[in-house]
């Protein structure tokens, strides 16, 4: 068996075999298989695509491809497919953990103009994110929820595989997605997941077709692993939220868990903090939304939040003084040139320009500048006035600011009339 062979049997779209994904993926993992050869094989699977049995064989590859987490109670876990000011994972999971309900996430970084959860949560002060599996009992056993990145230990195939996708235009496949989300939620141990599938301008797969296919194929992907596990197709046409960038989320996160934040934002939080609670069986199906807004509203996931950052290293004081968190040294503002509506602004725009400013990758090896980012002073329906402020681009130094102006123009509309705006969740899968 050759890398070359097992790339063109894909590449000619035959179905690999077990052994196959087996022996390429670790061939990879052992430095035998180089990075430009897994590059060829992902196009190929992306291209191709892959059946069933192959998702779920390279899933479990990935997930035995290292460590695997077992705790003495289930735990339950969340898991958003990317998307543009989407902060949820910082206010869900805290929410869900203040019920009482163990919650353990395995997350990732940015894949190009979508944001990632552990790019975000490296912007707060001393935080650990590469914890050990000893690391994360003992987290959880403080605090009662643990968000991690992958390691070298925990589903390592998938921390390689994840980094290169997100270089070579493989990101918008089904079956590698499935198998990148799964294997996380395998070695994590998870006893169930809920999954937040985007679907819109600024989603990984823009179309509802391939959105709900996606969801569809990680709910079997799943239940086959033993997972308990349901989706939620949620609108990413405009921007989850106002913020978008890394300490400027962190920041968003904290409103919401104070009680404030952009409807649309504590929407989605809710919902999905509402299937988990159901769950967990805190509450049932009809109750559950009700349950997590009076949580919400309490303050009890903001105190849990400021629990879990003092078990996990992190500064507790940027609950209360946000103003800890790094921050850009310069501003560009926008606004608008005529009077009328804001009738798009398109979320795939405004995670490209945020990335020129800093606040993404453009290469493997990009540094983040977790001050860097954009806060939306407006949102698809709000009306406006010459001169309005629609936008605040922070950044610094080497940051490509004519670039993210022109990708802000291009993204944002301006009309006589008000648009018809989409909720942001669209429908279930289970």
């Amino acid at each position: 068996m050759t890398a070359y062979e097992v790339i063109a049997r894909k590449r000619r779209g035959k179905r690999l075999t077990r052994q196959e994904i087996q022996w390429f993926i670790r061939g990879y993992l052992d430095g035998d298989i180089a990075d430009y050869q897994v590059a060829a094989w992902l196009m190929a699977v992306t291209l191709q695509g892959m059946d069933p049995d192959e998702t779920w064989d390279l899933t479990e590859v990935m997930a035995f491809s290292g460590e695997r987490l077992h705790f003495p109670y289930p735990t339950l876990d969340k898991h958003s497919t990317g998307g543009v000011a989407d902060t949820t994972t910082l206010v869900v999971v805290p929410l869900v953990s203040s019920l009482g309900i163990p919650v353990v996430k395995l997350s990732g970084r940015g894949l190009g103009h979508t944001g990632g959860t552990i790019d975000k949560l490296e912007a707060i002060p001393g935080l650990e994110t590469a914890l050990s599996p000893q690391d994360i009992h003992r987290v959880l056993e403080a605090s009662g929820m643990v968000i991690a990145g992958q390691s070298a230990r925990l589903a390592p195939a998938d921390g390689h595989l994840y980094a290169l996708r997100d270089v070579t235009a493989t990101v918008d496949s089904v079956p590698l997605i499935a198998a990148s989300i799964m294997s996380k939620k395998l070695a994590a141990g998870a006893s169930g997941v809920v999954l937040d599938v985007k679907t819109g301008s600024g989603a990984i797969l823009p179309e509802l077709t391939q959105a709900r296919e996606l969801a569809r194929t990680l709910v079997a992907v799943g239940s086959r692993g033993g997972i308990n596990t349901r989706a939620l197709l949620t609108c990413m046409d405009q921007p989850l939220g106002r913020a978008v960038g890394n300490a400027v989320e962190v920041q968003a996160a904290l409103e919401v868990l104070g009680g404030g934040g952009p409807r649309r934002l504590v929407e989605v939080c809710l919902s999905l903090a509402a299937e988990l609670a159901a769950m967990g069986g805190a509450a049932s199906r009809v109750d559950a939304y009700s349950l997590v807004s009076q949580k919400l509203a309490s303050g009890a996931a903001r105190e849990q939040f400021a629990r879990w950052l003092r078990a996990q290293g992190g500064d507790e004081r940027i609950v209360d003084e946000p103003d800890r968190l790094p921050r850009a040294a310069m501003e560009r503002v926008l606004t608008a040139d005529r009077p009328g509506f804001v009738t798009r602004i398109d979320a795939r725009q405004v995670g490209m320009a945020a990335v020129r400013l800093g606040a993404g990758r453009r290469r493997k090896e990009d540094r983040i500048d977790p001050g860097a980012g954009i806060i939306l002073e407006a949102e698809v329906g709000t009306p406006v006035s010459p001169g309005a402020v629609l936008a605040r681009l922070r950044f610094n130094h080497g940051a490509d600011v004519s670039g993210a102006v022109k990708l802000m123009d291009a993204g944002l509309d301006i009309g006589e009339a008000p648009p018809a705006v989409r909720g942001p969740v669209l429908e279930a899968v289970r």
